[in-house]
């Protein structure tokens, strides 16, 4: 166990060095491996799971579930989401925040990255919410929150992670994070609501529109819900896999950006550019981790782990507080999908080894990867907000989201005491 310990040592030693962590993994399990194996197998296991884990058909659904997002936010839909949910809810008090919440869901299904999302809504609803008065605390903290939605709503990049990483059937994870995403959408308005209730002059109502005004918009973003609908109903229906639904939807995207115009040589060229980039991003993480993984299992740290919790006879779910405890802790201090991937290799054995059903556990680390985002000091979408509104500091963001982190707990209440939310639709497949 010593030399497991040194590992995770040396593992964080080198992220607070800035070693991009993907490396910081590669270099940790790599090493370690060596020391308890040899260096000659410790290489030809590193060539062995990069070439495993590069060549895996499943994984082929992100980079075409990226492009998929990549197109429709070149397709520039957003205005048309934002504009759609301020029709409906933008005559109640806080409406304009209300709505940011409901276009983050809608272009977060589509696009399926956090960060895209906020940095897009940050153009598109903070502006109006300003013209209507509304407090930089509630719109900057709705915008980075409601950013968190594209984690959780299918398609997710991080349940394709979870899938590959612990062999579980990803369609299913897809259906399982409907519920759990709806329910965060209501809760995100409950807190919009709490808020307003505090503080009256935070969020004003709106104009209200009338029925021909919304049905209206609804034939304007008919297009993107009609492919939303396409993808997560053909993997539902079993009509096709993941992968094919993937492929559906990068080329129903392809269909809408060109339709509206938005799309020169160019710009599908920087497109197809930017996916690859990302793609590779998580493919060489993805590698890290699994080599990181495999030197934690032939430590036996994983076997400890499970034994020595045994022979303390508690309670699965005072182990499964403790893995909660860890990831809201982790989550203030790492990226969400590296967090993911770096806790796995050891928690999922012991959390699978205790009876609990594997895909319920899936959204519990994607709901807990989504408090990640926004809380201090790493929340990535905070930063990303920051980056794209750089008038309003840091601290009032991380101030508006106090209520969605409240929120996102209240969540992971109901998906404890309430397995169904996350496993009820999976059952019906």
């Amino acid at each position: 166990m010593t030399v497991v310990a040194v590992g995770i040592i040396a593992l964080f030693a080198l992220m607070l060095l800035e070693v991009p962590i993907a490396i910081a993994m590669l270099a940790v399990g790599i090493a370690g491996f060596a020391y308890v194996v040899d260096w000659g197998p410790a290489a030809f296991m590193a060539a062995d799971t990069a070439y495993r884990t590069v060549h895996n058909y499943n994984l082929s659904v992100i980079p075409l579930f990226i492009l998929m997002g990549n197109l429709i936010t070149r397709a520039d839909i957003s205005k048309e989401l934002f504009d759609l949910a301020y029709r409906f809810a933008g005559h109640l008090r806080g409406g304009l925040a209300i709505s940011t919440v409901f276009a983050g869901a809608m272009f977060s299904a589509l696009c399926g990255s956090s960060l895209a999302t906020v940095a897009t809504l940050g153009k598109v609803a903070y502006p109006s919410m300003k013209r209507y008065g509304y407090s930089d605390t509630l719109a900057a903290g709705s915008v980075a929150s409601a950013g968190t939605l594209g984690i959780m709503i299918p398609p997710s990049v991080a349940f394709i992670v979870y899938g590959v990483m612990t062999g579980t059937d990803i369609g299913k994870l897809f259906i399982a994070g409907i519920l759990p995403g709806l329910l965060g959408v209501l809760l995100y308005v409950g807190a919009i609501v709490v808020a307003t209730r505090i503080d009256p002059e935070s969020g004003p109502a709106g104009a209200r529109s009338t029925w021909r005004e919304r049905i209206a918009g609804l034939r304007g973003a008919g297009a993107v819900i009609l492919l939303f609908g396409l993808v997560i109903g053909g993997i539902y229906g079993n009509f096709f896999t993941p992968t094919e639904a993937a492929g559906v939807g990068a080329v129903g995207a392809l269909v809408i950006t060109l339709w509206r115009r938005k799309l020169t040589f160019r710009l599908f060229y920087i497109t197809l550019a930017e996916t690859a980039v990302t793609s590779a991003v998580i493919f060489v993480i993805m590698v890290g981790a699994q080599i990181f993984g495999t030197f934690i299992n032939v430590a036996g740290f994983t076997s400890f782990l499970s034994s020595t919790i045994s022979s303390m006879d508690l309670s699965p779910w005072v182990v499964i507080a403790g893995i909660i405890v860890l990831y809201l802790v982790l989550g203030c201090l790492l990226e969400g999908m590296s967090m993911l991937l770096l806790t796995l290799p050891i928690v999922y054995p012991l959390v699978t080894g205790m009876g609990f059903d594997p895909i319920w556990f899936g959204v519990l680390a994607v709901t807990l990867i989504e408090i990640g985002l926004i809380t201090p000091p790493l929340g990535m979408n905070v930063f990303v907000l920051n980056s794209a509104l750089p008038q309003i500091p840091l601290r009032t963001i991380f101030r508006g989201v106090i209520y969605f982190v409240l929120a996102d707990i209240v969540r992971i209440a109901f998906i404890i005491l309430f397995p169904a939310v996350a496993l009820f639709l999976p059952s019906l497949m």
